[in-house]
């Protein structure tokens, strides 16, 4: 491998990443994914390593460009249609993530219907000595059924350790997966008419761009929560507010915000959310595992001429050596 090959970094990327590629590569990194940022001494960079956007102008400013190897399973920031067109190779993290997103979501929802978070400051304020017990909850996992809004290998993680809760599971997904027995809604209003509990783990597309609109929060009813471990942007966020103050549902569980890192002081006000900032995957094992893999999406495709994991829509081999 000629270590002449240049990767380039835009913006922030875990340290590890950069650690891993700069045992084999020329890593280049520039503040962010302006293309005007790309210099002719670095145009020549045939990969590129990105925790967040690259734009089809950054793709056509580098003509050189092989494969985008993005840290996460989303890679909504990615124009992976450009991407296509040109025949680079995009690949993204599935897998490593799965089950430390899916043990986050179950915490989270655990959080919301029993007010976990509320009750261990009770106790560190001193009120429980002060006051007495921290109140009853309202909320309670207990006899509820689960909707699940997405069924992917992060959805199903999800699926199975509510199993053990021993809640009623559904889910809605654009057709219905084979060999399962949760019970399956072709539409996510019907999916809400049906659940109590609505958690949302699909990626941020234009399809699902704010589809928990006011109309599927009103079909979850009173005594519905919802949770988002997906992306933000499939929360319709000021219906999602304007329905936590009227008790249209009874409460949310969030990770994930349309304009992160900020949230709306509206939101953080209520008393009957459970609030996150964005880390269902953030442990240190987890996105060490992430980075290797991001690392080593380029290695292969330099070294075999495949990705580890490529998406879907760029499933392409090295055509030059």
């Amino acid at each position: 491998m000629s270590a002449r090959i240049r990767v380039l970094v835009p913006g922030k990327i875990n340290p590890r990443v950069v650690d891993r590629l700069a045992e084999r590569f020329e890593v280049i990194r520039i503040d962010s994914a302006d293309p005007a940022l790309v210099t002719a001494e670095i145009q020549d960079a045939k990969a590129v390593a990105v925790s967040g956007r690259v734009p089809a102008a950054l793709m056509d400013a580098l003509p050189g460009l092989e494969i985008i190897a993005n840290f996460g399973v989303g890679y909504d920031g990615v124009d992976v249609g450009h991407a296509a067109e040109r025949g680079i190779t995009v690949s993204n993290t599935p897998d490593v993530l799965t089950e430390e997103v899916a043990d986050t979501a179950v915490g989270l929802l655990l959080n919301t219907l029993r007010q976990l978070p509320q009750a261990e400051q009770w106790l560190r304020q001193g009120r429980w000595a002060k006051d007495g017990a921290f109140p009853l909850s309202p909320l309670s996992l207990r006899g509820r059924t689960v909707g699940l809004y997405g069924l992917g290998r992060i959805g199903l993680a999800i699926a199975r350790r509510l199993e053990a809760f021993g809640v009623s599971i559904a889910y809605h997904t654009r057709s219905p997966r084979e060999g399962l027995s949760y019970a399956y809604h072709p539409t996510l209003v019907g999916l809400a008419a049906a659940v109590d509990t609505l958690v949302v783990i699909v990626p941020g597309t234009e399809a699902t761009k704010r589809a928990v609109n006011a109309e599927v929060l009103s079909a979850l009813g009173s005594n519905g929560v919802l949770v988002n471990v997906g992306r933000g942007s499939t929360v319709d966020e000021a219906a999602l507010i304007a329905a936590l103050q009227a008790g249209v549902i009874a409460g949310a569980g969030l990770d994930v915000f349309e304009n992160e890192p900020q949230v709306p002081d509206a939101l953080m006000a209520l008393p009957n959310v459970s609030l996150l900032p964005h880390v269902a995957s953030a442990s240190v094992v987890t996105r060490n595992a992430m980075a290797d893999l991001v690392a080593g999406n380029i290695e292969a495709w330099f070294e075999t001429g495949r990705a580890l994991t490529p998406v879907p829509e760029t499933p392409f081999t090295r055509r030059s050596a």
